[in-house]
């Protein structure tokens, strides 16, 4: 974590607004913390950031990707039933459906054939306590058939 700091002159708040707001656009803020100084000099705001260096300007260049596009008709409707599971999860939880898996772990889960305990956990993203916490919902859509094109095998890792 960084830290910086911002001394504003009570009189030039304006002059300084753009320098601030492109600082805080540019970096994932951990907590602010502001202060009136009085001076013979005059009265400043002292503002410290602190901010973690890889921030939100390297993930809001990253585009978002148009599963519809970049899946096959099949799989894409299989990845729609995985959000719809991740989504009730989620709400049941008290989390962002991120949490449970991201868009790009679905799609992933979507374009197996078979889905496993094993052949989760090899996804990137999706470790132990991931596959042991949110895996078994989605094991059981590819088990009771809910979705035709992918099936569970009979292997033990699939059980919980």
């Amino acid at each position: 974590m960084q830290i910086k700091f911002f001394t504003i002159p009570i009189t030039a708040v304006s002059d300084y607004n753009e320098e601030l707001n492109a600082f805080l656009r540019s970096h994932k803020v951990v907590e602010t913390e502001k202060q009136l100084v009085q001076t013979s000099n005059g009265d400043y705001w002292c503002i410290c950031i602190s901010y973690l260096v890889s921030g939100v300007a390297e993930n809001s260049s990253r585009e978002k990707t148009d599963y519809i596009k970049t899946l096959e008709p099949d799989v894409f409707a299989r990845f729609s039933r995985l959000r719809e599971i991740r989504k009730k999860i989620a709400a049941d939880d008290g989390v962002s459906a991120y949490v449970v898996f991201t868009d790009a772990e679905l799609a992933e889960i979507a374009k197996l054939p078979e889905l496993t305990m094993t052949s989760l956990k090899k996804i990137k993203g999706i470790g132990d306590k991931k596959t042991e916490k949110y895996g078994a919902p989605f094991l059981q859509m590819f088990k009771t058939g809910n979705d035709e094109t992918s099936r569970v095998t009979d292997a033990p890792d699939n059980l919980f």
